[in-house]
């Protein structure tokens, strides 16, 4: 693990929240005549002094190889004088990402965290123009979960709640059937399938397996589209053979096909219903989803790429997609997603947020569902449990469904001890290619 750290100068007075201040009289009769949700905010709020962040802090880990699982995400905790901390979560870039975090912590320090959206504005104008992605945009996203965390905890309300409340009691989940519980790869179609078994005998009712992914591709790294094609309709045969009609099979093609690659594996696909395509090609050639829209019979889900509601603009007001694949982790924390969520329901465009990712970006993704009315799915491959000793949350997932307990903030929090005595080393980059030795999207 890796800290790193802003401070303000020493001798910040600490404010405590204290939750027996008494109401005014205005306050109080604003809180009968609103709703009862409404009145909890306004008392929080009158409780609450204004407070300071102090601190802000990064941590990741430099290799995977350091846990049983991908640890590949970079975490923010932001502390305030107010003794309230929040924690905030991005990827996959850790050094590049927390860099950035604290190239714009000075500008950050002595500010009110409640300022969510004017600090979120701020942030965005102010990266030298170079936000249509990256590092920059990414280390903006975990800043900004940080700061709804620290919003609920000091308001003592769960961040599903300043979103406007439930919709739903839980978030029903879809899980990888690729690999084993810590990311190994099957060594075949059948070693796929009996894991999905395993999966759907537990509960689950959604599985995820990735396009093409043949022994060729996981041992090899070597990617060709044809094998890639009829390795995946085979599989796909195989899990729908296995599972019945009952089990919703995702399946993505990782941008790894052109489109007349992309429109053949879904028309040999469409008989046996796949609950959607993904990322059939790159996000950037918008003219090409239309393209794509006309010609393949299967829902097609894309968006895990783009990082702001402009990028999303013409997907979604052409209605080129059906499922939205945004990642609170790139496309500007719950700041912009919730916003690009009310779009898409004017479009009847249903969310499945990407997550391949932590128990930070997985509990935002729970709030965000649990109060965003469009919904489908949400992808989870991080389990409430995992680093146990590090990362305490309030999450809990039984069968194929994640329930929050209901915590102020987002209901994580970390203990920076457990988290310094981890080990770390330089990791890599994964990188795929063809049997000529060119470049294949991976």
């Amino acid at each position: 693990m890796e800290f790193t750290t802003a401070s303000l100068a020493p001798g910040a007075r600490e404010v405590r929240y204290n939750s027996a201040m008494p109401l005014s009289r205005r306050s109080f009769v604003s809180a009968c005549l609103a709703s009862p949700l409404a009145g909890r905010y306004a008392a929080a709020a009158q409780t609450a002094a204004p407070s300071k962040i102090t601190r802000i802090e990064t941590v990741y880990w430099k290799s995977r190889d350091d846990a049983p699982f991908w640890p590949h995400w970079t975490w923010v905790k932001i502390d305030t004088d107010a003794g309230i901390s929040g924690i905030g979560e991005t990827y996959p870039r850790n050094p590049a990402e927390a860099a950035v975090v604290h190239a714009v912590a000075g500008s950050l320090l002595g500010r009110d965290p409640r300022d969510i959206e004017r600090i979120w504005a701020d942030l965005y104008r102010a990266f030298d123009f170079q936000i249509a992605g990256g590092a920059e945009i990414r280390a903006l996203s975990a800043i900004d979960l940080a700061l709804w965390d620290l919003r609920g905890k000091a308001l003592g309300a769960p961040v599903y709640d300043l979103l406007g409340g439930r919709v739903r009691d839980y978030v029903r989940c879809y899980c990888h059937v690729q690999g084993d519980a810590h990311g190994v790869p099957h060594a075949g179609i059948d070693e796929m399938v009996d894991y999905a078994e395993q999966q759907v005998a537990r509960g689950w009712r959604y599985v995820r397996f990735g396009a093409g992914e043949t022994r060729a591709l996981t041992e090899g790294g070597v990617l060709e589209q044809a094998d890639g094609l009829r390795w995946t309709v085979e599989a796909f045969g195989s899990l729908r053979d296995a599972l019945g009609p009952e089990v919703e099979i995702c399946v993505d093609l990782h941008q790894r096909t052109t489109p007349a690659y992309a429109v053949e594996l879904a028309r040999q696909l469409a008989p046996m219903r796949p609950f959607f395509l993904e990322d059939p090609v790159r996000a950037e050639n918008v003219a090409e989803f239309a393209y794509l829209r006309a010609q393949m019979p299967v829902p097609i889900a894309t968006g895990e790429q783009l990082a702001s509601k402009w990028e999303w603009r013409e997907l979604i007001e052409r209605d080129l997609i059906n499922y939205c694949r945004v990642d609170l982790c790139i496309c500007g924390g719950l700041t912009e997603s919730r916003k690009l969520a009310g779009w898409c329901e004017t479009h009847y465009i249903e969310q499945v947020p990407h997550n391949p990712l932590g128990p930070v970006s997985t509990a935002a993704c729970l709030h965000f569902d649990l109060s965003t009315p469009l919904f489908a799915v949400q992808e989870l491959t991080w389990r409430p449990g995992t680093l146990a000793g590090v990362v305490r949350t309030d999450m809990r997932l039984e069968g194929g469904n994640l329930y929050s307990g209901g915590s102020p903030g987002l209901g994580v929090d970390l203990d920076e001890d457990a988290a310094r005595a981890l080990p770390f080393q330089p990791g890599g980059m994964k990188v795929l290619h063809r049997e000529d030795g060119s470049v294949s999207d991976w």
